[in-house]
């Protein structure tokens, strides 16, 4: 008795262990790094709980590692000690450096090895480019994309008397000239601030004017490209923003988006260009004036601008983990890309939805005509078929040479130099980092 009493309590300990083992297992983690804070790092985590909560295989766990190029820089201290995490979110300068990196697992590979056919017709093609190798494949997960537009204060031009901006025909910068003046006049402590100066003020000036920004495309047909950005018309738009600080119509806040941001929120400027997804910040911060959106000011010579281009960033995937942990990583990217996660992503910060089903869920839904403001960015991004000038920029050590960028563009805001000498220092100071990766990736 006590015998059989034994064996059947071992068989049903067996039992209950067997059962209890599936029930118990604990979830993939899938380890994410990213650089969204504030509001857009409250929704990055909406977006992570909705798939945690979604099944029970997999666990994404969603990592702040600071700024863009902080996170990069963490990225790959991390591959090289072997304990990179599964998806890291670059921005978009350090899209060459990670193509050839040869540390990635392509995007489009990881979607079909793990079942998932997807049509990436049905996504924004200017915006899909970017990401795109010579054979047309996408290597990494457009993300947090977006493009600069013109932000004004509603109360300040009224004040000074100036009609409001439209959303579709942008001023020129004659134009602008002459409204910032105006607004000066009528008070402010400054007319135009501008964030990501490099970003805003050259790449994509250049990209809307038609102008190469460097040779072969852009750097797209080789790595032995050159910067060419010290040609008459860019020197002429820096020259006449230098010319406008004596009186303050050009507001000099600093180089990347904090100071300018500040500046406009506190109102010491009218007008304000940075990314579509300031959008998120200005919407919590400022209660007490009424602000706009409108395209970016283009020269009065370029009657049929071509269109602006993305900044950003997008999510790379390492190679060198588990095997079973990708079939998770590719299903969190499928839900990333879903309806529903884009549509929530774009209303909370301002970013592109990267599906056009995204956003023609928001056009049917009428989204746009309660908030107009945040089609501007997407009007400008697809307003012409992009040619080898506006379609993006594929350049090694690109973080470096928009770094010399700014740093040459400090010395004209500060007097130290001409913007000749400037845009002619930073092309040979660039064309000198280009050299040090062309040999290192040739």
């Amino acid at each position: 008795m006590f015998k059989n009493r034994f064996v059947w309590i071992t068989v049903a300990a067996a039992l209950i262990t067997s059962f209890a083992v599936p029930v118990l297992a604990a979830p993939i983690e899938i380890n994410w790094w990213h650089a969204m804070r504030g509001p857009r790092g409250e929704t990055v985590q909406k977006i992570v709980d909705s798939f945690n909560n979604s099944q029970s295989k997999y666990k994404v766990i969603a990592t702040y590692k600071g700024e863009y190029d902080e996170v990069v820089n963490a990225g790959v201290a991390a591959v090289r000690a072997g304990k990179q995490p599964h998806i890291l979110q670059s921005f978009e300068v350090g899209t060459q450096t990670m193509m050839l990196s040869g540390a990635i697992y392509p995007v489009y590979q990881l979607m079909a090895d793990n079942g998932y056919k997807v049509d990436w017709s049905q996504y924004l093609q200017p915006v899909l480019s970017y990401y795109m190798n010579a054979d047309g494949n996408l290597m990494s997960m457009p993300f947090n994309s977006s493009t600069p537009v013109m932000y004004y204060n509603v109360d300040m031009f009224k004040k000074a008397g100036l009609p409001m901006l439209s959303k579709e025909k942008p001023v020129s910068w004659d134009e602008m000239g002459e409204i910032t003046a105006k607004l000066v006049k009528a008070g402010a402590t400054g007319g135009l601030v501008t964030g990501w100066q490099s970003w805003t003020q050259v790449e994509n000036y250049s990209a809307m004017h038609d102008l190469p920004f460097a040779s072969k495309a852009n750097g797209y047909e080789g790595l032995d490209t050159e910067l060419m950005i010290n040609n008459d018309k860019v020197v002429n738009h820096v020259a006449r923003l230098k010319s406008w600080m004596a009186d303050n119509r050009f507001y000099y806040g600093g180089q990347k988006y904090q100071g300018p941001q500040a500046e406009f929120i506190a109102q010491n400027a009218g007008l304000y260009i940075d990314s579509i997804s300031a959008i998120a910040k200005l919407q919590k911060s400022i209660k007490d004036f009424s602000w706009d959106v409108a395209p970016m000011p283009v020269e009065a010579w370029m009657p049929n601008p071509q269109n602006s281009i993305i900044g950003g960033a997008s999510l790379w995937v390492f190679q060198g983990l588990p095997k079973e942990s990708y079939a998770g990583v590719a299903a969190f990217l499928n839900h990333l890309a879903g309806t529903e996660s884009q549509v929530l992503w774009h209303k909370e910060t301002g970013y592109f939805p990267i599906t056009l089903g995204a956003y023609e869920q928001l056009k049917k839904d009428g989204y746009y005509k309660e908030f107009p403001y945040q089609e501007v960015g997407i009007k400008q991004l697809t307003r012409r078929n992009p040619t080898k000038n506006s379609r993006g920029l594929r350049l090694g050590y690109f973080i470096q040479i928009r770094n010399i960028i700014n740093e040459e563009l400090e010395l004209v805001w500060n007097g130290s130099k001409t913007p000749k000498q400037a845009m002619d220092a930073a092309v040979e100071r660039s064309n000198t980092k280009l050299r040090e990766f062309e040999r290192t990736y040739k």
